[in-house]
């Protein structure tokens, strides 16, 4: 008998009762596939109060465990997502609480909610959302698995105002076709009180969120942390935009329709700490 090639073995192995399942999970650069590739990048600057990080961490935990975030992963073509979750504040502040996870169904999804159960939250300084989105695109790249569509999903209380500006950060996450969304937290005042912006949302639409499809989803009430979470996940992991979501385009910097001043968040900190003096 002749030999084979390479590709004739795939053929007569996808020809196998129960192998196309499968062999769709493994992709042409051999990492496994998923549906989604998902990094969960949370703020836990000193701006967050206790309670607000405890009910942000607990609304993972609760939307891990639900049964509609479970359907959306196992609705997906291969049933499949990878996650990957990890703390950030000031530039360099990074701490991976979950790495690369699949989640195929309600074990794995039990224990990415296990491994943030059994972490304290952090409490760290400064807030540098261009560090997180950076941190977020090493994250990609130490990725074991392949997908179609990659997501940052970004939650945060007060704009950038330490490394680089944002809007470079983001430009760069959006030349590699990654979309980012965000989960501004418009609670109550922080700590400080100082670096407060009222219009948060605008900013992460202005400044931070940006791909085909982004969206923000707000969280402006305590008892609705958990719903604003669960709701996210599903509308990332089924690929698809709340109603009336902002469509942000990849080069809005600077923009004509831009309407919040993206370096505000730095000069707030400048005007502070030049009163300090």
């Amino acid at each position: 008998m002749g030999r084979m090639t390479t590709g004739l073995w795939v053929l007569l192995f996808l020809a196998l009762p129960g192998a196309g399942n499968t062999a769709t999970l493994v992709q042409g650069n051999g990492r496994p596939g998923v549906d989604l590739e998902l990094v969960l990048a949370v703020d836990v600057s000193r701006s967050m109060d206790p309670q607000e990080q405890l009910l942000q961490q607990a609304g993972y935990i609760a939307a891990f465990r639900n049964p509609e975030v479970i359907d959306a992963i196992q609705g997906g073509p291969l049933g499949r997502i990878a996650v990957t979750y990890f703390e950030w504040a000031g530039t360099g502040l990074i701490r991976e609480l979950v790495p690369w996870t699949v989640v195929d169904g309600p074990e794995s999804a039990e224990a990415v909610a296990s491994m943030l159960a059994t972490a304290e939250p952090g409490r760290l300084s400064r807030t540098s959302i261009s560090g997180a989105l950076t941190e977020a695109l090493r994250q990609f790249d130490r990725s074991p698995f392949s997908s179609p569509r990659r997501v940052i999903d970004v939650s945060g209380d007060g704009p950038n105002n330490q490394g680089e500006p944002v809007e470079w950060a983001r430009d760069r996450v959006l030349e590699r076709g990654i979309v980012i969304n965000g989960l501004p937290v418009m609670l109550r005042p922080s700590y400080s009180g100082f670096f407060d912006i009222s219009e948060l949302d605008i900013y992460y639409e202005d400044c931070v969120i940006g791909g085909f499809g982004a969206f923000i989803v707000p969280v402006q009430n305590p008892e609705k942390f958990a719903t604003a979470i669960r709701r996210k996940l599903v509308l990332e992991i089924a690929g698809r935009t709340p109603d009336r979501a902002p469509h942000i385009v990849p080069v809005q910097s600077g923009g004509a329709f831009a309407k919040m001043d993206c370096l505000i968040g730095e000069k707030l900190w400048n005007q502070w700490f030049n009163n300090m003096e």
